[in-house]
């Protein structure tokens, strides 16, 4: 079998790391010569200089967002008994982090626009159990900052923010990692400031938690062989931090790379809304830091997701789903008692979105070969009646 030979990558490292590589192998020799490989000096400084830039007062590195988010749970006192709000549209690691905490997940839709959490059905899932909420900012936008607040001070609830996609992005006069009592993030490669393997950290602004957090990710030990709670071991490599605290620097322009190639995007594929293909939306403008750009195939359009997927695949344009199957309908967690219908706008966003290649550094003549080949199937002018290839018509039901 041919394999197709790929011509733009959803994720290219390379452009990214080339232009600092030298910095990169210095970094890491630093910390060969120096040997302090678990919970070494490159970790603390790596902590307190993201946590400033995020806006908050403490950092603790942890082996990956789950664990962030599973253990920064645990240093918020949530636990069994307690309930926790979520969207039903996210990264599984947001559900396994509050089953891993112990406490109880409670899912929601979300906005169809913006593919965020709807506070709306949030409000209708609050009981007398209810603990804290989980948004995600997700695909790099964050959740309101205000109207997370204003929820939050309604309903008495505290706020723990899945900011695995969303490092530095901007809202409201907020930066993510700042609005609530904690919030995790993911160093995966991918990420808009990624570590050379897995890496996660919570961000607080509460001393107690994060006191707490660094017990738990290091066996619970207050001190070296006393250990006064059960906690695990989850710390984020002094390799990885170095890396990070190398790269951190740079995630500013990054971001703005990002913003860039997302507003070109926003103008290329503007000729498209009739036919069926909307960008989710950003309402953050300049704040949002597009770790993905997402497309919604919707019911308009001529032809299905999967057959404009497959057409790009074939031109050597790779793209992503995020996420193709809710939550809720993951066969491993059934036995939360959901069923399909449960939230449909979810459910929906499911089978229309299609993430399309982001990265700093991919360029503006790549960016138009990607929406001229979304235009060839998506256009039923642009098809030609010779090409059988492409299926014209209605959609299927």
């Amino acid at each position: 079998m041919n394999k197709t030979t790929v011509k733009i990558p959803f994720v290219d490292l390379k452009i990214q790391h080339q232009p600092i590589e030298t910095q990169l192998h210095q970094a890491i020799h630093a910390i060969l010569e120096r040997g302090d490989f678990i919970l070494g000096q490159a970790l603390a400084d790596f902590e307190a200089a993201f946590a400033a830039a995020s806006g908050a007062e403490y950092g603790v590195g942890v082996a990956s967002g789950t664990d962030a988010i599973a253990l920064g749970l645990q240093a918020c006192n949530i636990g069994a008994g307690d309930e926790v709000i979520l969207p039903a549209n996210t990264f599984i690691a947001t559900l396994i982090g509050v089953l891993r905490a112990g406490a109880k997940p409670i899912l929601v839709d979300c906005d169809p626009k913006t593919a965020l959490i709807d506070l709306s059905a949030a409000a209708k899932a609050i009981t007398p159990q209810t603990k804290a909420i989980i948004p995600v900012h997700l695909y790099g936008q964050m959740v309101s900052p205000r109207q997370l607040l204003d929820f939050a001070d309604t309903y008495k609830l505290l706020i723990f923010e899945d900011a695995a996609q969303a490092h530095l992005a901007e809202r409201d006069g907020y930066r993510a990692g700042s609005v609530g009592i904690a919030a995790a993030f993911s160093f995966y490669p991918s990420k808009n400031l990624g570590a050379f393997g897995d890496g996660g950290m919570l961000l607080t602004r509460d001393p107690d938690v994060a006191q707490k957090m660094v017990r738990l990710r290091n066996y619970g030990a207050s001190q070296k062989y006393f250990h006064v709670e059960p906690g695990t071991n989850s710390r984020l490599d002094t390799l990885q931090a170095a890396v990070l605290l190398e790269k951190l620097p740079h995630l500013p322009q990054w971001n703005r790379d990002r913003l860039t190639i997302a507003q070109q995007y926003d103008i290329e594929l503007a000729p498209l809304a009739s036919a069926g293909i909307i960008p989710v939306q950003n309402q953050s403008d300049s704040g949002h830091v597009y770790h993905l750009y997402v497309i919604k195939v919707d019911e308009s359009c001529v032809v299905e997701r999967q057959q404009i997927q497959d057409k790009l695949t074939a031109d050597g344009i790779q793209t992503g789903i995020h996420y193709p199957i809710p939550c809720h309908l993951q066969p491993a967690f059934t036995y939360l008692g959901y069923q399909q219908g449960d939230f449909p706008q979810a459910e929906k966003l499911a089978q229309q979105i299609l993430s399309l290649p982001m990265y700093p550094g991919l360029s503006s003549s790549q960016i138009k070969e990607v929406v001229a080949a979304i235009a060839n199937i998506a256009l039923p002018s642009s098809n030609t009646e010779d090409d059988s290839s492409v299926a014209i018509g209605s959609r299927a039901a």
